[in-house]
């Protein structure tokens, strides 16, 4: 009889939990997570402040894979009455070994909701729905000249626009013309990245706006006038991501169900350590053999990297080729910093009470912050006083830059400066505020990005290697793409599969391959 294998997993975010999780309820090999911070949940995580919750970055809990919804609720059910709300989505059967703790009745705030989806672009200091939809509102806002103007340049763009797609201004201006592209697309786009969009590669639209066009909305806005629509409903499997209306929310945050997933991992017998950061991986000949932290080396027989592949391969003790070496130094991250803000109200509030968006996309070039998110309409719950509106300023930085550097306090006074210059709040009706700093939240494309491809082939040559999630394959991959590559990776070992196509696949088609995933 052998010994149990054991998978080191490094990283406590969504992919690193799905890769344990699935190995426990799917096989015989012990998942041991490495998690250098504190915390459960990676970006996914909710961040506690005097009774109210931070979703960093806003996370929609929606996905055309059957596989991950079926998976999300089988960790946390929808919640609402039976009597409110008809489910058409039905989760399928499988076959899941159970833990005990998995057999007892489900917590009553161990729930999803259903939540409506409104995400709206404000510029000039008025608001516009996103994605746009060409209503009497819109129009008025716009006004007939620039409305004319942006018509003719997507016109002339259909028609006479046969460029390749290298930069990331070459994707917008295919799909949305050269007008509509910088009133509505450039600044935001160039606050995110800090770079110009000819400067960006086409992948991160690819990858995370697929093929949402200016024929595709209006299609999409023409169906919902004659669909009739189930309340509740959360299939939307013919919709793109960006247009979905309503989605699913943990009850308290995403980190809520990640918490939940990680206490389920240490029941079935997998470990979680935390504080235990990567330093050292050990090679021989084509594989890792441990991965040290300061206080221990972990051995496997199975590695599973979710850590930015940048700092893995630095990690790396083996003979790597100077060539892949230089390629993964030169891979470039956005950092991300959160200003939360307890407040008596919003200017821009609506007669009937507070506005419904989830969150608002700043366009505005004479501010910096990117995005402001309401987290009252994320859940109810995510505030600990109702008639208080908790809110999320996001601003998109590099560690060590003048934003990233700037003291806590002068920080939050610096965005409640800017969100009252635009007309959003004002600074007496502020009662708390607190900041979130989160480093390497966005993988860039730019740097030595166009040289990923010889990184990759390099690591693909590490047997019992599998580079997973966003930071771990430096992909701007959802929540559910980081799932399914761990998934994926976990098919592989149960299938005997030594390829990592498939995983690496994952989020490059315009479409999901959920139809191609063992279930």
């Amino acid at each position: 009889m052998t010994d149990k294998k054991t998978a080191i997993i490094i990283g406590a975010g969504p992919a690193g939990l799905t890769a344990a999780y699935e190995l426990l309820t799917r096989t015989d090999i012990k998942p041991v997570i490495l998690e250098m911070s504190g915390d459960i949940g990676g970006i996914s995580k909710t961040v506690r402040y005097k009774g109210n919750r931070i979703d960093i970055g806003g996370h929609r809990f929606f996905s055309k894979s059957d596989r991950v919804m079926d998976w999300w609720l089988q960790v946390m059910p929808i919640g609402a009455p039976a009597d409110q709300v008809r489910i058409a989505y039905q989760q399928k059967e499988r076959t899941l070994k159970m833990s005990a703790k998995q057999q007892t009745p489900q917590h009553p705030d161990l729930v999803m909701l259903i939540r409506d989806r409104l995400s709206r672009i404000y510029y000039q200091r008025k608001l516009f729905l996103y994605p746009l939809t060409m209503s009497m509102s819109t129009i008025s806002k716009l006004g007939l000249l620039r409305l004319c103007s942006i018509m003719m340049s997507y016109g002339y763009t259909r028609i006479f626009n046969r460029k390749t797609e290298k930069t990331l201004e070459d994707f917008f201006i295919k799909r949305f013309g050269k007008v509509l592209y910088k009133t509505f697309f450039k600044d935001y786009t160039e606050k995110v990245w800090g770079k110009p969009c000819h400067e960006i590669d086409a992948a991160w639209g690819h990858q995370r706006i697929k093929k949402l066009s200016v024929s595709k909305t209006v299609r999409h806005a023409l169906q919902q006038l004659t669909a009739r629509k189930t309340p509740a409903d959360i299939h939307q499997k013919q919709t793109e991501t960006s247009l979905i209306e309503r989605f699913l929310y943990p009850k308290f945050g995403p980190g809520q169900l990640w918490e939940e997933v990680a206490e389920r991992i240490k029941a079935m017998g997998g470990e979680i350590h935390l504080h235990q950061e990567v330093k050292g991986i050990r090679m021989t000949a084509d594989r890792i053999t441990g991965a040290d932290t300061a206080t221990q080396c972990f051995l496997g027989e199975y590695f599973f990297s979710t850590m930015p592949v940048k700092d893995l391969v630095a990690a790396m003790d083996g003979p790597v080729p100077p060539r892949v070496r230089d390629i993964a130094a030169g891979l470039e991250y956005r950092d991300f910093v959160t200003v939360g803000l307890l407040l008596d109200k919003l200017v821009i509030e609506q007669e009937q009470g507070l506005i419904k968006d989830n969150w608002i996309y700043i366009q505005e070039n004479d501010v910096k912050v990117g995005r402001l998110q309401i987290f009252n309409n994320w859940s109810p719950f995510m505030v600990s006083d109702p008639d208080r509106v908790w809110i999320g300023l996001e601003y998109f930085c590099n560690e060590g830059d003048e934003l990233w550097s700037m003291d806590d306090q002068r920080f939050i006074n610096f965005g409640i400066d800017e969100l009252e210059k635009i007309g959003i709040i004002r600074r007496e009706d502020v009662r708390d505020s607190t900041l979130v700093r989160m480093k390497k939240t966005y993988p860039a494309y730019f740097g030595t990005y166009q040289q990923f491809n010889e990184l990759r082939a390099y690591t693909d040559t590490i047997s019992n290697l599998f580079l997973v999630g966003r930071n771990g394959m430096h992909k701007y991959n959802n929540a559910d793409h980081s799932m399914l590559t761990a998934m994926t990776a976990v098919d592989n070992i149960v299938q005997g599969v030594t390829g990592r196509d498939n995983i690496w696949d994952i989020n490059t088609e315009q479409e999901y391959h959920e139809e191609k995933q063992a279930v």
